[in-house]
């Protein structure tokens, strides 16, 4: 089982501008059980703005497609069976990229945890913990481009990518052409540094750090901070297996 660890801000991506509120789907197996988290999350009302319930893929599709959904709270399991709220992500990952994925789960299970990631969710949430709190703080951090997970889940994914199908270093060129601050920068992230230590150790603002990653991002070919660590992690690997 993964880590029951209080879930914490980790990899952070830079920030996306902000709307006054958020504008939140929520999608559950059971009108009732929508209806229900749609009515607690009504305590911060000054926060989100509910803008669809659904409990179907069919569902979901036409809320995105109205382009209107800042974050998607998506349970694992729907009203079309065990797992739909999984099957669905790829598609949503690859259609709608900049609209962040909660998965909720009705318990941890490390296999569907890292599934979700891989799929494209940018969080896990447990609603047996039924912590409301908790679930507004991970809304307001995978809308800021953050991603929401433990530690142990964060470690349960990097290991699970990093044992994927092995890569040469042959094959990863793209470090070559960062700069020597990108390189800097690139590199103190794998380590887990968060945007502000990064510019306090290199003594630059938190912008600079922003517009580096940027930079980073499109030189490498990767989607934001995760796939830029496990890029990272699988090249360290891969020149550590040519020695």
């Amino acid at each position: 089982m993964a880590s029951r660890s209080s879930p914490r801000m980790l990899l952070q991506s830079p920030p996306k501008p902000r709307r006054t509120r958020i504008r939140v789907l929520i999608a559950l197996d059971s009108r009732m059980d929508c209806q229900l988290l749609q009515d607690a999350l009504r305590r911060f009302r000054q926060q989100f703005e509910i803008v669809a319930c659904a409990v179907s893929k069919t569902d979901i599709l036409h809320s995105f497609s109205r382009g209107n959904v800042d974050v998607a709270l998506i349970d694992a399991d729907l009203e079309d069976g065990r797992m739909a709220g999984l099957e669905i992500l790829p598609h949503l990952s690859a259609s709608y990229q900049r609209t962040p994925v909660v998965v909720l789960f009705d318990a941890w299970q490390d296999d569907l945890i890292l599934h979700a990631f891989r799929a494209g969710a940018k969080g896990v949430f447990c609603r047996s913990e039924d912590k409301l709190d908790m679930l507004r703080r991970c809304i307001n951090s995978v809308h800021a481009g953050q991603v929401w997970a433990s530690s142990g889940q964060m470690q349960l994914l990097l290991t699970g990518l990093r044992g994927a199908a092995p890569i040469r270093a042959a094959s990863l060129p793209g470090m070559n052409l960062l700069a020597a601050r990108e390189t800097e920068v690139a590199n103190l992230v794998a380590e887990g540094f968060p945007n502000q230590e990064i510019a306090l150790k290199l003594g630059i603002s938190v912008h600079t750090v922003s517009n580096y990653l940027f930079r980073i991002y499109n030189k490498l070919g990767v989607s934001g901070r995760v796939e830029l660590v496990i890029y990272i992690l699988k090249r360290r690997d891969a020149q550590a297996a040519a020695i």
